[in-house]
């Protein structure tokens, strides 16, 4: 992907090409459906190039897909030209970053396990200056303050008009791991606390006490699309992240979920979990 290429781009052409292989069409096939040629369809299957919406939007009447799935996909093709609001950071921030910024644009849920640290769009300021400090590539005082500043920018989709579903599963030892200093770690507590009572977020710990889990694949995310088929699962490996959107992948991945939902305590108790751990700091 060049620098230039929209991550919003790079997103269409995934979709593209997993539509039609849903449908068990071949490129030729497919450029019949809409009268244009085999290298057409191939190409806004790619990640570079301009693309046209009218022929999106025939391409994903001819696969035959649902209303919605076809108006999230058409609004990617009207919107592939743009930049996101992280646009004016992107010296500071990796192409697999910038896809992951462009998926959580678009996303009506986020569905996260977390087993390390708090996820980034529930960390207050301290909390993700802390984590920052303790990277083992030496970062600068400015480095540091300029991606604590796209971390703090990146949690505004929270407070939309109509943001995405934010469920979070947190390990036990997230909450205990004392990140920062014990004054830092009370302030996220309470800024948990806080978010649980958000209509938008759904918090939940998993409890030491619950032994073995679903959890074993690690911390990850399921950016959820307007229609399950455009789901995406992130997870982040420290030398590199992975998207993955086969349909074996993702239910994996839900499947995981589920199993980690029906284990961890249910919103009250892990809100009162959370606070018995502050007052122990």
């Amino acid at each position: 992907m060049s620098a230039r290429t929209t991550t919003r781009r790079r997103q269409l052409g995934a979709m593209m090409r997993k539509l039609r292989a849903n449908k068990g069409m071949t490129l030729e096939e497919a450029g019949r459906l809409v009268g244009v040629s085999k290298a057409t369809v191939s190409r806004y299957e790619t990640q570079e190039g301009p693309v046209k919406w009218p022929i999106v939007d025939a391409l994903c009447r001819g696969y035959g897909v649902s209303e919605a799935e076809r108006n999230a996909v058409v609004g990617l093709a009207k919107d592939a030209r743009s930049q996101g609001w992280w646009a004016p950071f992107t010296d500071s921030i990796p192409a697999d970053m910038s896809l992951l910024l462009t998926l959580e644009d678009e996303a009506v849920r986020e569905d996260h396990f977390s087993c390390v640290y708090v996820p980034g769009l529930l960390q207050t300021r301290s909390y993700t200056t802390a984590i920052q400090q303790a990277n083992e590539m030496r970062l600068t005082a400015e480095e540091i303050e300029r991606l604590v500043d796209i971390r703090m920018k990146r949690q505004e989709i929270l407070s939309r008009a109509t943001p995405p579903h934010l469920w979070a599963i947190l390990d036990e030892s997230v909450i205990r791991r004392v990140v920062g200093s014990p004054g830092t770690m009370r302030e996220q507590l309470d800024h948990l606390l806080e978010a649980n009572e958000s209509p938008h977020i759904t918090l939940q710990i998993l409890p030491f006490a619950k032994g073995a889990h679903a959890a074993a694949l690690g911390s990850f995310v399921i950016l959820g699309g307007a229609e399950p088929s455009l789901d995406v699962v992130y997870v982040d490996l420290h030398v590199g992240s992975v998207f993955m959107e086969k349909d074996a992948e993702l239910n994996r991945y839900r499947l995981a979920f589920d199993y980690l939902r029906a284990q961890a305590l249910d919103t009250a108790a892990s809100s009162a979990m959370i606070r018995r751990v502050r007052e122990e700091m």
